[in-house]
């Protein structure tokens, strides 16, 4: 295991400098809206869940009722069972790490195991378990320190939220880089523009998720048959 996450950490390094600034400014809002680091670890430990973890601090405040809570939950998470199902079959004879590793598919932990393959000499299972590790371990270290950095000092949280924002847009460019086709990714885009103007900023997740997935699954064979050409051109340059 401790030669898994030797190797499983140069590739979440992106993530570890994401992750602690977003965990710091999540820690700040939290610290402020009056609930210490003992509070900020266990909501992300449990919890876990990343833009609704921003969210979920103004539910701290009070006047808002479980059942609408976990409604909103769903709503925002909603992606993580495309998640799951994309990565059944890659998860399916990995034992009970699969119940931890489908709890720890963060949308940047999914992006790292979509695009990375584990060393030669690493057991595949243990690779991506510390990869679904490292990634919890640098968020919930964050909270901590940005809950404990906003009780011993003041500071003006406004735009802290954008943090979130910021590390999508570093992740979309990782695997623009990495991915040997663009299709996926300009995909993403088009559709969520294209529920931007029909669905508004608002009621943006689903209807988005839904054209990405339908557009996908429409062109699945000419994604791979790319990936193939590419990857056949690549073996042959010397």
């Amino acid at each position: 295991m401790k030669q898994a996450i030797k190797a499983a950490f140069p590739f979440t390094i992106p993530v570890l400098l994401g992750y602690l600034s977003i965990g710091i400014a999540f820690g700040l809002l939290f610290e402020n809206a009056g609930y210490n680091f003992i509070w900020a670890f266990f909501m992300s430990l449990v919890v876990y869940a990343g833009a609704m973890q921003f969210i979920a601090v103004s539910f701290f405040y009070g006047g808002i009722g479980l059942i609408q809570i976990a409604v909103m939950t769903l709503l925002v998470n909603i992606r993580h069972i495309f998640y799951g199902l994309s990565f059944l079959d890659r998860f399916n004879d990995i034992g009970k790490k699969k119940w931890y590793i489908a709890f720890a598919l963060t949308d940047e932990t999914y992006s790292l195991l979509c695009s990375i393959k584990a060393p030669e000499d690493i057991d595949e299972k243990k690779f991506y378990l510390s990869v679904a590790l490292l990634n919890q371990s640098y968020w919930v270290f964050g909270s901590v320190i940005g809950s404990l950095a906003g009780s011993m000092i003041t500071f003006d949280t406004t735009g802290m939220d954008f943090a979130m924002t910021a590390l999508f847009i570093v992740i979309f460019i990782d695997q623009w880089k990495t991915y040997p086709s663009h299709i996926p990714a300009l995909i993403g885009l088009s559709c969520t523009i294209l529920a931007l103007l029909i669905a508004g900023s608002d009621n943006l997740v689903i209807p988005s998720m839904i054209l990405i997935v339908a557009a996908l699954m429409l062109i699945k064979k000419q994604i791979e048959t790319k990936i193939t050409d590419i990857s056949e051109k690549e073996d042959k340059i010397p």
